[in-house]
């Protein structure tokens, strides 16, 4: 393929090595990359304030696409340029159809700016905590949604995932990142895949110009996009039988090593 104009990248599980860092190897390639012409922009599940020292650690600056699609995000004046919402009638009624179809659920909203969680929801993502309110009525909510976070302490999200589908797939986007007993809701059509191929429009890159990497089945349609669609060695069943290219692991600094492999350079070591 010709050099890509844009390189789209998930982060956890990705980019990041497992302890969340980022390799002197990874930023030299990404640096080589933008060299060479290509914009790096972040794909991922976190919400914008999750991305900003990641931008900082991998010396990557531009717009980053947010909240599984649902946010556009200008790393630079750290300003959410753009959110696709989920009305808070159809989160609701979604949250009511997934509580019949499995008990135990509790609920949370991301809002792009903070979560807000109805007690019961038992996830704790770590140095979110300044962010994080508990609320007694978290339909009584009247900002935006960039996502419904649905959670369970007694089953996995491939098992959620499955019943979840069932019965609210006509209603929104349901999808998952890994994380233990997790689904994401977001509004119907907004996905990371359709939020890239939004700003692939906006700067005329065809999608054969795009090289993209992933791990998770919010993932899947990212790498279908893509010229060039790499799932990573770690990542999950779903993801390697569908992706057409694979590489290293993220302890492994597979991005680095496609990346070098495309542009032609030579890897090094941390």
């Amino acid at each position: 393929m010709t050099l890509p104009r844009i390189v789209a990248t998930d982060l956890d599980g990705t980019l990041l090595t497992s302890s969340g860092t980022v390799t002197a190897r990874t930023r030299r390639a990404l640096r080589l990359a933008r060299d060479a012409g290509a914009e790096i922009v972040f794909v991922t599940a976190r919400a914008p304030r999750g991305v900003d020292a990641v931008a900082e650690r991998a010396g990557v600056t531009g717009t980053a696409v947010c909240s599984n699609g649902a946010i556009v995000y200008d790393l630079a004046t750290r300003e959410i340029v753009e959110c696709a919402g989920l009305a808070l009638a159809v989160a609701r009624q979604v949250a009511e159809v997934l509580r019949e179809a499995l008990p135990g659920l509790a609920f949370a909203i991301e809002t792009g700016r903070g979560v807000l969680a109805e007690p019961g929801y038992g996830r704790q993502v770590p140095g979110d905590e300044p962010y994080r309110r508990q609320v007694a009525d978290l339909w009584a909510h009247d900002g935006p949604i960039a996502k419904l976070l649905v959670w369970s302490a007694r089953h996995h999200a491939d098992e959620m995932i499955e019943a979840a589908t069932a019965v609210a797939g006509g209603l929104a986007e349901i999808t998952h990142s890994g994380a233990g007993g997790l689904l994401e809701i977001s509004a119907p059509g907004v996905t990371k895949a359709a939020t890239l191929a939004a700003l692939c429009r906006e700067r005329g890159v065809d999608p054969q110009e795009v090289v993209a990497f992933g791990d998770m089945p919010n993932d899947l349609a990212v790498l279908a996009f893509a010229g060039r669609g790499y799932a990573m060695a770690n990542a999950h069943p779903l993801v390697l039988a569908a992706a057409r290219c694979r590489t290293a692991s993220n302890d492994e600094d597979g991005v680095a090593a496609a990346l070098e492999y495309i542009l032609g350079c030579s890897p090094i070591d941390d």
